[in-house]
């Protein structure tokens, strides 16, 4: 089945490029395009894409904002040129399971909306130092007791989420099957309250002891 892709950005000439790109790849379909954020949430509520390539500044609606409103329709890859702590901070708190520069070269655009599609998250390597440094402090301080509510199962999946693993690289570790991550990540990102596995990741590394070694007390 074919990965359906919005593609988001007030410039035609980027879109078309974009588009250029991504049609061609048998299992990328292109199911729209949208000019400005308004657009872009209402062609996603309509054609339930699993990927939308979003651009941060736009008319109307800014991609942060409309990235809100998409939570729980689409999965959100925010393509800017604009390498601002602001614009990654707000684009991940608003719930993007993605962001990368649009210096990104074409392969690595295409492998990016298929990582997205698999339900992982990904960042662009020059911001990824950054939001390590910074970005933990930005995401509202979760209470123990609300990582206790998390099943034992869940609890490793989000160990493992804190560890930078894939829901591949999860499902082969814990012995399950890709899909069965997949639901246990969006279950206990619905637990805990948060939009994407980012912000999974941050609060995981919040709750280690620091060591590197792996051990996460608050996860048992």
């Amino acid at each position: 089945m074919s990965i359906r892709v919005l593609v988001a950005d007030d410039h035609a000439a980027v879109r078309a490029g974009i588009v250029l790109i991504l049609g061609g790849h048998d299992d990328i379909e292109v199911v729209g395009e949208a000019a400005d954020g308004e657009q872009a949430v209402a062609m996603a509520v309509r054609e339930r894409p699993d990927v939308v390539l979003m651009d941060i500044r736009m008319p109307k609606l800014d991609g942060i904002s409309a990235t809100r409103e998409l939570s729980g329709i689409a999965d959100v890859l925010i393509l800017t040129t604009f390498d601002i702590d602001e614009y990654v901070f707000g684009a991940l708190r608003a719930g993007a399971a993605g962001f990368l520069l649009k210096n990104t070269d074409a392969d690595a655009l295409v492998e990016a909306v298929r990582v997205v599609a698999r339900g992982d998250g990904l960042i662009s390597p020059s911001v990824t130092r950054r939001l390590i440094s910074a970005f933990g402090s930005a995401v509202p301080q979760r209470h123990p007791q609300e990582v206790g509510n998390l099943t034992p199962r869940e609890r490793e999946v989000l160990e493992c989420i804190g560890r930078g693993l894939s829901n591949a690289q999860i499902a082969r570790e814990l012995d399950m099957a890709e899909a069965t991550t997949k639901t246990h990540v969006s279950r206990l990102l619905n637990k805990l309250g948060l939009r994407s596995r980012v912000q999974a990741a941050i609060l995981a590394q919040e709750l280690s002891t620091g060591t590197g070694d792996g051990d996460h007390p608050a996860l048992r």
